[in-house]
């Protein structure tokens, strides 16, 4: 052997060292990247409905929507204190939830006095509990279907799925979706066009005013509705997680009661990574059509 081949043993412990940190990462990729993947594919549940609670709350002249990413249900003690303190949050007759699962959504509906369904999307490879969407409200809530959205995650191959329910409010029906779409890591913008494309298809199918609702990851979902006709209430809502725009409100038939069309709330007890957003609408008449036209018409 030359003295160019030849190899001191530093060298092969080198080497040695080399192949076990290769064997490590990736086995941490896999760990975190590769993991057995549990989705609910079938489109007909599973559904989770609360007990149906007869609500004495008078017929709303308007209706204050609540969107809130609950970062794995980490904190539902807290969330229930933020939604129960005076102030833009207490008393939403629509309340969306993401990042939920089964027996938070029934502590939080419970706490606060709430009708709910529940839709699981996958179980979440960090957590090992189901995670999926929810819909909170003191009305009835009716026609609760589960809707699976295009596209997997392009490395975990979890699914996403959004929970469709007719909220039967005294001054009407009102359809609301609940929504989480796919993350930028997960997929490209491409795919979160998609899965608004597949609500915005549904929502086609009902003449009752529309609330779609959610974590939108972004905003192509939010321009792909919009696009389709729904109102971004939530456009000028910036920073709902660090400097990104991930939460939105978007309407179909309501209009915005007041200015700002939506704003997010700030969570002093921090429930949440996320920040809620909130809005308050009614259904559309000439005077709220006008303050609907001055709400701004977003393109980026």
């Amino acid at each position: 052997m030359s003295e160019s081949t030849r190899r001191s043993p530093s060298d092969g412990r080198t080497l040695r060292t080399g192949a076990r940190v290769a064997v490590l990462t990736i086995a941490l990729a896999c760990a975190t990247g590769c993991a057995t993947i549990a989705n609910y594919d079938d489109p007909a549940g599973p559904i989770i409905r609360g007990p149906v609670i007869p609500t004495t709350r008078p017929a709303p002249g308007d209706l204050r929507v609540v969107t809130f990413n609950l970062k794995f249900s980490e904190h539902i003690d807290r969330a229930a204190d933020l939604l129960s303190r005076p102030g833009p949050l207490r008393g939403a007759d629509l309340l969306i939830l993401q990042e939920m699962d089964p027996a938070a959504t029934e502590t939080l509906a419970r706490t606060l006095g709430l009708n709910y369904a529940y839709v699981p999307a996958t179980l979440h490879r960090a957590t090992r509990k189901d995670f999926g969407v929810a819909i909170l409200s003191p009305w009835v809530l009716e026609d609760t279907r589960k809707i699976l959205l295009p596209h997997l995650h392009r490395f975990r191959k979890m699914r996403r799925a959004a929970l469709v329910a007719t909220v039967r409010t005294q001054a009407g029906a009102v359809r609301a979706y609940a929504v989480h779409f796919e993350t930028p890591f997960g997929a490209w913008g491409g795919a979160r066009r998609d899965q608004a494309r597949t609500i915005a298809a549904d929502a086609a199918g009902t003449t009752d005013p529309v609330v779609v609702a959610g974590d939108f990851n972004g905003t192509a979902g939010a321009r792909e509705l919009q696009a389709a006709g729904f109102t971004w209430l939530s456009a000028d809502v910036h920073n709902t997680l660090g400097p990104m725009d991930l939460d939105h409100i978007l309407v179909r038939g309501l209009c915005p009661a007041g200015s700002p069309s939506a704003a997010k709330a700030p969570d002093l007890t921090n429930a949440s990574d996320h920040a809620p957003v909130w809005t308050v609408v009614r259904p559309c008449t000439a005077a709220t059509t006008s303050v609907r036209d001055r709400a701004p018409r977003v393109s980026r």
